[in-house]
């Protein structure tokens, strides 16, 4: 292993470069330019925004990276200036763009995020007729890197459309192949992510979700997310569901409840890390990114749940998404704090 050391948001950071060719951390699905308000309140009234890399895959990766894992993002962006921008800024915050693809006849997807309460941020989607990160196409995928990867990170909203669906069939076939072949192969982590936005019907986001499942070995969403998976809310009940489909490590968000895991063999509960929320879209994020930090690591779930969480609240006490991401000292200096206090 080679430790480098780089810059990110004026934050040193170290960053482990693996000796392996492939990507610690790889990256499935959206990509897109967030536009935040910078005062809150209804968007009729903002007359100032700032502009920031988004898209849940894509935070992904960055918080991955902030850990100092290597991170690449399988995605797609259109030729113009907002595409040139996120490919510019996932390399600055440490995302290798090289599976990014340039669409020449859509364009960059853009989000509005409105800041209307402590419990409440509604997003506008800007992504007809369809996305960029929607067209990734299956002969297009490294498939070398797919099964090399020590993390796999999907999302159901690639399922949700082709040709996105049948690169996302591809690419999960791979990497149970792969482990088939060699069991030490790293998770495949699906997060459920529902946005009904981007699907026909809750049926068919059911269907295509349990199929995915079955690729799966780390499951991640919130009580309504596992409702369309497993057709479960209550979170003990949604874990055993899903790991019945064939996960190892079942996860269910339960917000201001904490967040519950479990596998075969345990069943761990975290109470949430309070703090004033400032925005709270891109938590969920963050929390990602320090799932696979632990997961990397090969932490128990306990210390893995623990450190995911502050990761998430860090976030959440700031504007912006992408760029929020905590590196792992700031979230080891608030696990600190809370031991002493």
């Amino acid at each position: 292993m080679t430790t480098l050391r780089t810059r990110v948001n004026e934050v040193d950071v170290s960053v482990t470069a693996s000796n392996s060719a492939h990507p610690q951390v790889l990256a499935l699905g959206r990509l897109g330019v967030d536009i935040y308000p910078l005062q809150d309140g209804p968007l009729q009234g903002v007359d100032s925004f700032g502009k920031y890399l988004g898209g849940s895959a894509a935070n992904v990766t960055v918080a991955a990276a902030k850990h100092g894992h290597s991170a690449a993002l399988v995605s797609g962006v259109g030729d113009d200036p907002f595409g040139e921008y996120l490919k510019d800024e996932l390399r600055r915050l440490g995302v290798d763009p090289v599976y990014v693809r340039t669409d020449e006849s859509l364009k960059t997807p853009v989000t509005f995020c409105a800041i209307l309460g402590p419990d409440e941020f509604p997003l506008y989607f800007y992504r007809e007729p369809s996305a960029p990160d929607l067209q990734i196409r299956a002969d297009e995928l490294d498939l070398d890197a797919v099964r090399g990867a020590d993390i796999l990170w999907f999302t159901a909203t690639g399922l949700s459309e082709q040709p996105s669906l049948d690169a996302h069939r591809a690419a999960l076939a791979a990497r149970s192949e792969a482990r088939s072949a060699d069991p030490s192969t790293g998770h495949t982590v699906f997060d459920l992510d529902y946005r009904a936005m981007f699907w026909e019907s809750e049926q068919e986001a059911t269907s295509r979700v349990q199929e995915a499942l079955e690729h799966a070995t780390v499951a991640v969403g919130n009580r309504e997310e596992c409702q369309i998976a497993v057709g479960e809310t209550e979170p003990a009940r949604a874990a055993a569901a899903l790991l019945e489909r064939g996960v190892q490590i079942a996860i269910v968000k339960q917000g201001p409840k904490g967040v519950l895991a479990a596998t075969a063999e345990e069943s761990v509960e975290v109470p949430p890390h309070l703090v004033k929320v400032v925005n709270g879209l891109g938590s969920g994020d963050a929390f990602g990114g320090a799932l696979c930090h632990g997961l990397i690591s090969g932490w128990d779930l306990e210390r893995t749940l623990r450190f995911a969480n502050v990761a998430g609240a860090i976030v959440a006490t700031r504007r912006e998404c992408s760029t929020a991401m905590p590196t792992t000292e700031e979230i080891d200096a608030v696990l600190a704090q809370e031991v002493r206090s």
